[in-house]
C-alpha cells in the first residue's frame, strides 16, 4: 500500500480524496483507466476540449494520450474517486486466456462516459471498504478485481473489446504539427517521441532538423512566448498561466521568464 494525505494506491487501483481544487501532476496516460467519481467532478482537458465526469459517473480513458486533469470538490465537501489501471500485460494475458481475436486499430473516442450500470456501480462499491478501513489488498485479490473489471466492461458493451484489446503503438506522424499543438503538456521528451511514433534518438534528430533547436530549448521558448502573450495581451495573471503553458512551479517560471525577457511576469 502506498499512501499520502490525498491518494492511496493499492497495486493498480488508485483512490483520491481532496478537499480543494487540485490539478493532476501526470499529463501522459500510460495505461487504460476505468474510473468512478464518488463525489465532486473530474475535468479532463485535451486539445479537443473539456470532458466533465460528474459525481456518480463511470468512465474510460484510453492509454497513449496527453491530457490535463482537475479534481473539483463539491461545495463544502471532498472530491473522491476510484481509478483502476488496466495495463497492457494484463490485457494481453486476458485476451490469450479468453481467446479474443486480434482487433484492428481503435479509432473511436479516447474518453468515454459509460451509461449507468448497476453491476459496474456495485463493483466500485465493493472496493471502497479497502480504502475506508485501510485494508491491505493482496496481489491475488487485486488480480481478481482487475479481471472482474474487464468482464464487467465487456458485459456492459461488447464493442469495448476494440477499446481494450488494441495493442498497437502510435505510428510515425507529422512532428512539427504535433509539437505545435501539444507543447504545453509537461512530459519528458521520451513521451513525445513515443506519441509521434519514434525512438527517442529519432525524435531528437528529426526535431533538430525541423526546429533548429533541441526539444528542451524549443519547448522552453515556445512556452515562454505563449505565457508572454497571455499575460501582456490577454491580461492573465502569471499564477493562472504557468501551469497552462507547461511549467511545473511558479517560482521557476518567474525566474526563467525574467531571465529571457528581462522583466518579471508580474511587472507586465
Amino acid at each position: 500500500m502506498k499512501e499520502d494525505k490525498s491518494h492511496i494506491v493499492l497495486d493498480n487501483i488508485l483512490y483520491s480524496c481532496v478537499d480543494q481544487k487540485q490539478r493532476g501532476s501526470e499529463q501522459f496516460v500510460h495505461e487504460h483507466a476505468l474510473g468512478y467519481v464518488i463525489s465532486g467532478e473530474t475535468h479532463l482537458i485535451t486539445n479537443d476540449g473539456v470532458k466533465i465526469f460528474k459525481a456518480g459517473s463511470i468512465g474510460l480513458v484510453r492509454r497513449n494520450q496527453l491530457l490535463k486533469s482537475i479534481k473539483v470538490p463539491p461545495p463544502g465537501g471532498e472530491f473522491k474517486s476510484l481509478n483502476i489501471f488496466l495495463n497492457q500485460n494484463f490485457l494481453r494475458r486476458y485476451s490469450t486466456e479468453h481467446k479474443i481475436d486480434p482487433v484492428g486499430k481503435y479509432t473511436g473516442e479516447y474518453m468515454r462516459i459509460l451509461s449507468p450500470d448497476p453491476f459496474l456501480k456495485g463493483y466500485f462499491d465493493s472496493l471502497i471498504p479497502y480504502f475506508d478501513h485501510h485494508e491491505q489488498l493482496k496481489s491475488s485479490l487485486g488480480e481478481l478485481k482487475t479481471n472482474e473489471a474487464i468482464e464487467l466492461l465487456l458485459r456492459h458493451d461488447k464493442n469495448l473489446k476494440d477499446f481494450l484489446f488494441d495493442f498497437s503503438e502510435p505510428y510515425k506522424i507529422n512532428l512539427e504539427a504535433y509539437m505545435n499543438q501539444n507543447y504545453m503538456y509537461n512530459v519528458p521528451a521520451a513521451q513525445f517521441a513515443r506519441l509521434t511514433g519514434r525512438s527517442l534518438a529519432s525524435f531528437k534528430r528529426d526535431f533538430e532538423k525541423i526546429f533548429n533547436a533541441s526539444p528542451g530549448q524549443w519547448l522552453q521558448q515556445k512556452r515562454l512566448s505563449e505565457a508572454y502573450y497571455q499575460i501582456s495581451e490577454k491580461g492573465r495573471k502569471p499564477s493562472d498561466v504557468y501551469l497552462d503553458v507547461g511549467f511545473e512551479n511558479l517560482s521557476h517560471f518567474s525566474y526563467t521568464f525574467k531571465k529571457v525577457f528581462g522583466v518579471a511576469p508580474s511587472m507586465l
